[in-house]
């Protein structure tokens, strides 16, 4: 770890604490304002949206001007979006709220990458414990998201406005770390160069469809129930901060893994380490569906960002090994499309199925999209199989 990749940590870390700070309440401030209960989750949605839209704008961005420049760019996107935020909510102003939500997708889309810039900041041998440990310094975020939530949600009288402001200050204090980082070099185009291949063949191969697909399922899943655990547990009788102890330790369960999974990785194989991260996704319905008391949802929640961070850390490894330096940007933008769309499609849902259906169908549903991604695991290690062992 040099002191770029401890800098690029703590830039996750803030990133994080964004997310947390805005899954922890953006629900509850919509079910407060919405015009109807089952649009509760959509300034939850919007984030992802916002995220999705800005892919293609974020990855020219990072092609034109680098990574701390688009990085800073994304910054300064966060602060404006969060002071619209709590406008928004002083005003009571539902839908300027989901517009405000949306424009802070742009700083999600440019945060997403940080963990692929981690691997640029290492040597090729140490690229995968590099993506691992940055996204461990999420566990910043594991802490200081949810208490920054409970001590500032009364702040200016409205409650969670205060949450929002102080959510500008994080995005000032990560300008100052990232104005601190040293990203290497952007190459300069050479004359005659081609820039690698098209993204249709870049997107035709195994290794590119199973990387896609485990991340955005894996980041699907644990968004569908991570969105509706407050508006479930509030259902259920409990106070916000339980809510917030639980989404505390579901972002540790995120991300402390991060200080071994690479080694994990290195040992027994990436696709080994993303299977027991469908298993561990597989516990966490099982214990959901078990009964509604407050360690039923903090030991599910715990192991469903656990899984997460298994296959997510798994499937960005298995990614690097599908595209070449020059095809980075076009090819990291499309599988961070496919997370934002799933994650779009899951935070919508959350909050439609949980005021509807229940907790319970809730997590029934959930097995779905973890039944495919085992599949795909599978699938993919018989691709592989088959090609060391042609007939």
């Amino acid at each position: 770890m040099n002191k770029n990749l401890w800098l690029l940590a703590a830039a996750q870390g803030l990133f994080l604490t964004n997310n947390v700070v805005f899954i922890a309440i953006n629900g509850l401030v919509g079910l407060a304002l919405a015009p109807l209960g089952w649009m509760a989750t959509l300034p939850v949605m919007g984030y992802v949206v916002g995220g999705a839209l800005a892919t293609p704008l974020v990855a020219r961005t990072q092609s034109a001007f680098g990574r701390q420049a688009s990085f800073q760019i994304g910054l300064l996107v966060a602060l404006a979006s969060a002071l619209l935020c709590a406008w928004a909510v002083l005003d009571k102003n539902f839908w300027l709220l989901v517009a405000a939500t949306v424009v802070a997708g742009y700083y999600s889309a440019n945060g997403q990458l940080y963990r692929f810039a981690a691997a640029e900041l290492s040597a090729p041998a140490f690229r995968d414990k590099a993506v691992s440990l940055v996204l461990a310094g999420g566990l910043v975020g594991a802490v200081l998201g949810p208490n920054l939530a409970v001590r500032t949600k009364d702040w200016l009288g409205v409650p969670f406005a205060g949450a929002y402001v102080a959510l500008a200050v994080v995005a000032l204090l990560s300008m100052g770390v990232m104005a601190l980082l040293r990203f290497p070099p952007t190459p300069k185009p050479v004359a005659g160069a081609t820039g690698g291949r098209p993204l249709s063949v870049i997107v035709r191969q195994p290794v590119f469809l199973v990387a896609m697909a485990s991340a955005s399922l894996g980041y699907g899943v644990m968004n569908l129930l991570m969105a509706a655990t407050p508006l479930a547990m509030q259902v259920c009788g409990f106070a916000f901060d339980d809510a917030a102890l639980v989404l505390e330790w579901h972002v540790i369960g995120m991300f402390a893994p991060g200080f071994f999974t690479g080694h994990l990785i290195a040992r027994f194989g990436v696709l080994s380490v993303m299977g027991v991260g469908v298993l561990l996704n597989l516990a966490c319905i099982v214990i959901a569906l078990s009964g509604v008391e407050l360690h039923q949802f903090l030991i599910a929640l715990f192991l469903l960002g656990v899984g997460w961070n298994f296959l997510f850390t798994g499937s960005t490894t298995l990614a690097l090994q599908a595209y070449r330096p020059e095809e980075k940007n076009r090819a990291q933008a499309a599988i961070n499309f496919g997370v934002f769309a799933t994650m779009a499609l899951t935070s919508f849902a959350s909050g439609a199925l949980v005021t509807t259906q229940g907790w319970q169908w809730l997590n029934i549903g959930s097995l779905v999209p973890v039944a495919l991604t085992g599949l795909a695991l599978l699938w993919l290690a018989w691709v592989r199989r088959q090609a060391h062992n042609p007939a």
